[in-house]
């Protein structure tokens, strides 16, 4: 299997998020990439530096409003007498059914629902290579390997058709699997990062064509908040191809594994022709966030269960953060995966 990943995508690199109202410090750094990339050549994997795909395959799932605002706004936002380093938002609109505002403050709040997606000098181009590398991971999948592993950072399930949050700022999850769709009539999305992935929920939620699936601690009392609920199944003709399974705070491997056995059980009814995997690695039992306890080994036992589905498999690098765990938990997927 081959990892594709870019050196560009660790230029971007923003100090601090806003987190409970405080200024913290960004747990979404450069580091982690260079860990996951170290278990990744020692799993075996060979390292290919993507292709540029330019915009057309972005703006198959995002609005070219957001992408002419996102790459224009940190230049408008340093003209900003005091502004902040980087572009964060500080007001948010309670509805989206108004005119369009030219102000660079008010549409950093139209396009950016938290704090948490700081966008500094760097942050549009390595966006920009992060979605290159699940791109170039989907066409290595259609030109006939069994699967490739997309290390994309900054991550991006998140990430809204014309939204930034959570870390992420395009959706490499849904560019993937739109890829995918190129030739083939259906695609799943299963999401097992420990947060829900409501920016993949958000772009197909009203399609029937993509089948999105999520794993996630339950958002009644964590991040997201707003999305992730059972109750939400689609609408219109996707009324049906949207699955959210909300686990409670501490879940471990057994009980994971069950749920994820609905979760491939759905997949299998979907008859998908690929599949695109959001590889979080933040349910670990060590991860800072702290959502599940699932083990190092529970990792492998996960990815030979979605292995054992047979399809065609992009693997889409989400969250995870620094531990001394981390670049084990990756390893220990790519084992489960491949054995």
């Amino acid at each position: 299997m081959k990892v594709i990943f870019a050196e560009e995508q660790a230029r971007h690199h923003p100090g601090l998020i806003l987190s409970s109202g405080a200024p913290e410090a960004n747990p979404e750094v450069p580091e982690r990439a260079e860990r996951l990339l170290a278990a990744c050549l020692s799993s075996g994997l060979t390292h290919e530096h993507p292709s540029d795909y330019g915009l057309a395959p972005i703006s198959a799932v995002h609005s070219a409003e957001y992408l002419h605002f996102f790459e224009h706004i940190y230049t408008r936002w340093k003209r900003i007498p005091g502004a902040s380093e980087d572009v964060i938002p500080n007001i948010h609109p309670d509805r989206r059914d108004f005119g369009y505002p030219a102000s660079a403050v008010g549409q950093v709040g139209y396009h950016v629902y938290d704090g948490a997606a700081p966008i500094g000098a760097e942050t549009w181009d390595s966006a920009r290579w992060s979605a290159n590398s699940a791109i170039h991971a989907a066409y290595e999948v259609l030109t006939g390997s069994n699967a490739a592993y997309a290390l994309a950072r900054p991550p991006g399930h998140h990430a809204m058709r014309d939204q930034a949050g959570g870390f992420c700022y395009f959706n490499n999850s849904a560019i993937a699997a739109q890829v995918l769709r190129s030739d083939h009539e259906r695609v799943a999305i299963l999401d097992i990062d420990v947060h829900h992935g409501n920016g993949t929920q958000n772009i197909f939620y009203e399609r029937n064509d993509v089948l999105t699936i999520s794993l996630h601690a339950d958002p009644v009392r964590f991040y997201p908040f707003f999305w992730g609920y059972a109750a939400e199944r689609g609408e219109g003709p996707g009324l049906g191809s949207n699955l959210n399974l909300p686990l409670n705070r501490g879940t471990g491997d057994e009980e994971y594994l069950a749920a994820l056995q609905e979760a491939i059980d759905r997949i299998g009814a979907f008859g998908p022709g690929a599949l695109v995997v959001a590889l979080g690695l933040d349910a670990h039992v060590g991860d800072p966030f702290q959502g599940m306890k699932i083990t190092t080994e529970g990792f492998g036992r996960i990815a030979h269960r979605i292995a054992a589905l047979k399809l065609p498999t992009v693997l889409v690098q989400e969250g995870g953060y620094l531990t001394d765990d981390l670049g084990d938990n990756l390893s220990s997927f790519l084992a489960g995966f491949t054995r």
